[in-house]
């Protein structure tokens, strides 16, 4: 191919994306409002435009946001020609700063998620419970116990205060045959609860009469409109006890997930520096 021919066929082509361009409709955002230089298009309230509205509905949403967002643009164009430099200085970088800030937290917290182990083992807990348990001092008192709320009239009261104070082996089973006739029932008086819980299963049980019912091994029977509740304390403990490591357990878990991540980022940042350092992409000038 000769030279003539090249340059005429690279015109032809040239010419022909020429043309396909400008065949093509540009494609152009639809405006719906205008605030100043600042334009909103339909794009912006497409999610607003949910298929479960009526069209009254949808047009009422899309009319407060158009009508909120002109207001804040309106405003924010006000602010910027009316206050001092030094103020638009400090908020921009309050801005930058928070900006930075949204950024690095998500990629920080998309690491850690990669990367932390969650494993916690019971020796550890156990191990971390024994180090800080002084820091596990308790602000609200602790109940073990087992209680039932009987309807007004039950008509069997007798044998279950009975079953339920022996509580062997046949009467658990027994309690647990008619558990259906109970308004509640907790039986496992082997976990520890706050009081304030026990207080809530229990409306008769308030806090100026705490004191006579919830006691070690006390038994205690108690009636208001909505019921007769039946309990047995088995143990408690009282504030600024050491709480025990079951109930603070969870508590446990997360303070060393928490101290983890701590440790993690702390690497993070050191290497971050580290090979900034080498790669010379980090420096500082006296």
């Amino acid at each position: 191919m000769n030279r003539s021919s090249f340059l005429l066929l690279t015109a032809l082509v040239f010419l022909c994306i020429s043309c396909d361009g400008l065949l093509k409709p540009k494609e152009e955002k639809e405006v719906i409002a205008r605030a100043g230089d600042k334009f909103l298009y339909k794009k912006d309230i497409e999610p607003l435009l949910k298929s479960s509205n009526s069209p009254q509905d949808s047009a009422i949403i899309v009319n407060n946001y158009i009508n909120n967002w002109a207001r804040r643009e309106l405003l924010l164009s006000k602010a910027i020609i009316n206050l001092p430099e030094e103020k638009q200085e400090e908020y921009n970088k309050l801005v930058a700063g928070y900006k930075a800030d949204l950024y690095t937290k998500a990629y920080t917290d998309a690491l850690v998620a990669q990367a932390q182990d969650t494993t916690i083992s019971n020796s550890q807990i156990q191990q971390f419970y024994q180090a800080e348990k002084d820091n596990f001092k308790l602000s609200e008192r602790l109940v073990k116990l087992r209680f039932v709320a009987l309807p007004n009239q039950f008509l069997n009261k007798e044998e279950v205060v009975t079953r339920f104070k022996r509580f062997e082996e046949q009467d658990k089973k027994f309690l647990d045959s008619i558990a259906v006739q109970f308004k509640k029932m907790h039986l496992n008086d082997s976990i520890w609860v706050s009081t304030n819980r026990v207080m809530e299963e229990i409306p008769a049980l308030t806090y100026v009469n705490q004191d006579n019912y919830l006691k070690k091994s006390q038994f205690f029977e108690l009636q208001d409109s909505l019921g007769v509740y039946l309990g047995k304390v088995t143990n408690i403990l009282e504030i600024n006890d050491v709480a025990p490591m079951s109930y603070v357990t969870p508590n446990i878990k997360q303070l060393i997930l928490n101290r983890r991540k701590i440790a993690f980022l702390k690497k993070l940042e050191t290497e971050l520096l580290d090979e900034a350092l080498k790669k010379n992409e980090f420096e500082i000038y006296d």
